[in-house]
């Protein structure tokens, strides 16, 4: 768990020194032991928190709250596709079609930086949804009640 690592990695080095004073060897591995098992304890808890509240977001009936990632993903699909195919694609028609009265040259371009955070996050949701699939948990395996 990469989280619980970079959690331990900053708390670690506060805990450490407070850990190292424990004289016994075996007490002090056990302490250490406890302290890494409650951070995973703790990220995991948040996780499942998080997964709850997705959860209650998807059934709700309001499509400002269930349909926000996927308004968010045809955002960002949209804005890729204008910059990486209709965009070059008007560039090019400017440059074959020179007496066109409309300067096409001036189309705006997309600034990705942004774009591509929110993209990537999403993505990384999107592997665990393929994970989801191949287990057979996906919304299409579930059993009606």
């Amino acid at each position: 768990m990469a989280i619980a690592n970079l959690v331990a990695g900053l708390v670690g080095p506060i805990l450490e020194p407070l850990i190292n004073l424990i004289p016994n060897k075996n007490a002090r591995a056990e302490a250490k032991e406890k302290f890494e098992a409650q951070i995973v304890t703790a990220m995991t808890g948040l996780v499942q928190g998080q997964l709850d509240i997705n959860k209650e977001e998807a059934k709700h009936p309001s499509i400002f709250v269930s349909g926000w990632r996927p308004a968010v993903g045809w955002v960002c699909g949209v804005a890729l596709a204008w910059n990486f195919v209709v965009h070059p694609m008007l560039l090019w028609l400017a440059f074959i079609l020179p007496d066109i009265p409309v300067d096409l040259s001036t189309a705006p371009q997309l600034d990705t930086g942004e774009l591509m955070t929110i993209l990537l996050g999403m993505l990384g949701l999107g592997g665990l949804r393929t994970y989801e699939k191949r287990v057979g948990v996906a919304r299409e395996h579930m059993k009606e009640e």
